[in-house]
């Protein structure tokens, strides 16, 4: 079967080292892909969100199967575009359909799927700028901080967390006045939990699923969890604290009920939810749901997935999940991303990438690189993720630092403290 990968990133990347890894594989493409890519699979100049282009080299390229990366093509209803052509309805498309990928599009829309189907999260009021007086009075109802959510896309920039009352009230007025643009037309103010996140990710058909590898994401720039939200300075798997006990909970009131409720709503979902968790006195509650795999999460979950990914994936489509069999490597999985100086502000792109060919303990997954003749070259802030493994977290980061270290690029800059808070 020939395979489409869509996104340009580590997380499309990963799955391309993961599918390429499958008998039932016979041709890998990666839409629009990256150096990394190019290594293992063919990359082709389309973009995901441009349907028609897709669907076009989905038929050029006698395609089977199309992995969907990133949230844009999902929200924006790819899965949708292809079940209603006769011509691509038979192509395994793995994703949510357009309904199910609200999800992840509205926070409203999250919110008020896990009221109905009693999945424990914060307290929450939504507010438009028609309402903005009222949000206000709700702000002054909360005690600090303040957590204000853009209700759409905004490119992982649409959370604020504020400690000062009258600030949070500015930040509310400046949202709903489009500091966001579109994506904050509406704003979900919620209680803020206090506690330690992790992610579960689940792959389902709409009506059974398998919990893959939990995971834990260090989304701020600078170390100890300081400075401005980037889109992942690395990642730990499995989460140390993440015990059977709390598995439990987390299957029994967050999983069963989301995919129960899927199937309640008779959503079209075959793909993955990536529940954006935060434990608080051993308590989980939900914090989001993506509509895809995390990234740089994916980078150390499908690692450790041992099974054939394509299996699963065709299972997923047929509706046959619960007779695919998910084996798991039980060793940890870290990886650690370098970025390009300044970033998550203004950047510089295309600096020289030396050293990759010295990485000998750690697979090398490329996020924002490009070729120019035979160099690889920055192409974005997040450049490299460097993920190992080892018996614990620790052994794993090491050789991941221990690789990073080899890596040089003009401004190259990482943290050196991912997993400082699970010892």
């Amino acid at each position: 079967m020939n395979i489409l990968i869509l996104g340009a990133g580590g997380r499309e990347h990963t799955f391309a080292y993961k599918i390429a890894q499958s008998e039932k594989c016979d041709k890998l493409y990666v839409a629009p892909g990256n150096a990394g890519t190019t290594k293992i699979a063919e990359n082709l100049d389309v973009n995901p969100i441009d349907f028609e282009e897709v669907a076009k080299t989905a038929l050029d390229k006698e395609i089977g199967m199309i992995v969907v990366g990133p949230e844009d093509p999902l929200v924006k209803g790819i899965v949708d575009y292809f079940a209603k052509d006769d011509r691509l309805k038979d192509i395994q498309i793995i994703g949510p359909s357009q309904r199910g990928a609200l999800l992840e599009g509205s926070k409203e829309r999250a919110k008020e799927f896990m009221a109905m189907h009693k999945i424990p999260t914060a307290a929450y009021e939504s507010f438009s700028f028609e309402s903005l007086q009222a949000g206000k009075n709700f702000l002054e109802t909360l005690k600090p901080p303040y957590v204000l959510k853009a209700d759409g896309l905004a490119g992982g920039k649409g959370v604020l967390i504020i400690d000062d009352l009258e600030e949070a009230k500015t930040e509310l007025e400046n949202m709903l006045s489009g500091k966001f643009g579109a994506a904050s037309e509406k704003v979900v103010i919620e209680e803020f939990l206090d506690g330690i996140e992790l992610s579960v990710f689940v792959l389902t058909d709409g009506k059974n699923y398998k919990i893959l590898p939990t995971a834990k994401d260090y989304k701020r720039i600078g170390e100890g969890d300081t400075g401005l939200n980037t889109g992942g300075m690395g990642a730990v798997s499995p989460v140390p604290f993440a015990d059977e006990e709390l598995m439990k909970k987390i299957e029994d009131r967050i999983v069963k009920p989301t995919v129960e409720g899927i199937q309640k709503e008779d959503i079209d979902y075959k793909g993955f939810i990536f529940i954006g968790l935060i434990r608080v006195n051993n308590e989980p509650y939900v914090i989001e749901y993506n509509v895809r795999m995390g990234d740089p999460e994916t980078e150390v979950v499908l690692p450790r997935i041992k099974s054939d990914l394509v299996d699963l994936l065709e299972k997923t489509w047929s509706g046959d999940l619960d007779k695919a069999q998910l084996e798991i490597d039980e060793r940890a999985a870290t990886t650690v991303m370098t970025v390009s100086g300044g970033y998550p502000e203004s950047y510089e792109k295309g600096k020289e990438i030396s050293g990759l060919d010295q990485i000998e303990d750690s697979i090398v997954f490329h996020a924002g690189t490009k070729f120019e003749g035979d160099k690889v070259l920055t192409s974005g802030g997040r450049v490299i993720a460097l993920t190992s493994f080892g018996k614990d977290y620790k052994e794993a980061l090491k050789k991941s630092y221990q690789s990073a270290a080899k890596l040089q690029f003009d401004k190259i800059y990482y943290r050196k403290d991912i997993g400082f808070d699970l010892s």
